[in-house]
């Protein structure tokens, strides 16, 4: 939280961004997705320097070349987002809790970047959502999705995943990106301002040939186990 106080106050000066978001978003048809993400990172980027916050990534190459694609990561807290668009080039939003996405700054960064907001008490609304993320995958938009729903203060562990969650790729047959977050939570979890490093990891996409024949249980728990698999990994390496 220190950290969060700190960034506040150190781009205040800069608090002229959130009304460019606001503009910018308004008139995406004039910037275009690509513009309207760049001006979303610079954000990040400020926000990172003033931090001290680094963010290494590793995988890209994983990444599907071409087309749209759904990134599943594990969640540890409200940075994990902004992580993973700092270390992905090519445009990408996020499906995000509708009761989360209304605050100053938060409002006008999701707007910005063509977020999906999802009430998660509202079926017909869910539903809606859904199909709305696979017809734009399908036009070959990325989108990010957590498929714990939330997160408890879990730090590297990972909860369980919400089937759910993986109904609009299996709808649009686009791939599935399992992606890895560690220490992802000390950005804003820790009461300290000394300097902090996260990592993202992109493991190799899942395509739709290779979980057509299962069902979203299933594939909640493929993609659960390889990001565990991945932390293990990194956290205690053989």
């Amino acid at each position: 939280m220190i950290r969060f106080l700190k960034v506040i106050v150190w781009n205040l000066p800069r608090i002229y961004m959130i009304p460019q978001m606001a503009y910018r978003a308004k008139h995406a048809d004039r910037y275009g997705e690509e513009g309207c993400y760049a001006y979303a990172r610079l954000a990040i980027r400020r926000m990172m320097r003033s931090g001290q916050i680094t963010t290494k990534k590793y995988g890209v190459e994983n990444l599907p070349g071409e087309g749209g694609y759904i990134m599943c990561p594990n969640h540890q807290g409200k940075y994990d987002a902004l992580g993973i668009m700092i270390s992905h080039d090519k445009p990408c939003s996020v499906v995000i809790d509708d009761a989360k996405s209304h605050g100053i700054l938060v409002k006008q960064f999701i707007d910005l970047v063509q977020g999906k907001r999802l009430k998660k008490n509202d079926a017909r609304q869910s539903v809606k959502i859904i199909k709305e993320l696979a017809e734009d995958t399908k036009k070959g938009r990325r989108f990010i999705i957590f498929p714990e729903g939330g997160y408890l203060h879990n730090h590297n562990t990972v909860g369980e995943f919400k089937p759910g969650c993986f109904k609009s790729a299996v709808k649009a047959k686009v791939p599935i990106v399992p992606v890895a977050l560690i220490d992802s939570y000390r950005v804003f979890e820790e009461w300290t301002l000394k300097k902090v490093e996260t990592q993202v990891h992109f493991l190799k996409a899942i395509p739709y040939e290779e979980y057509k024949s299962m069902t979203t249980a299933q594939i909640a728990e493929l993609v659960r186990d390889r990001i565990i698999n991945r932390i293990s990994e990194v956290l205690s390496p053989a």
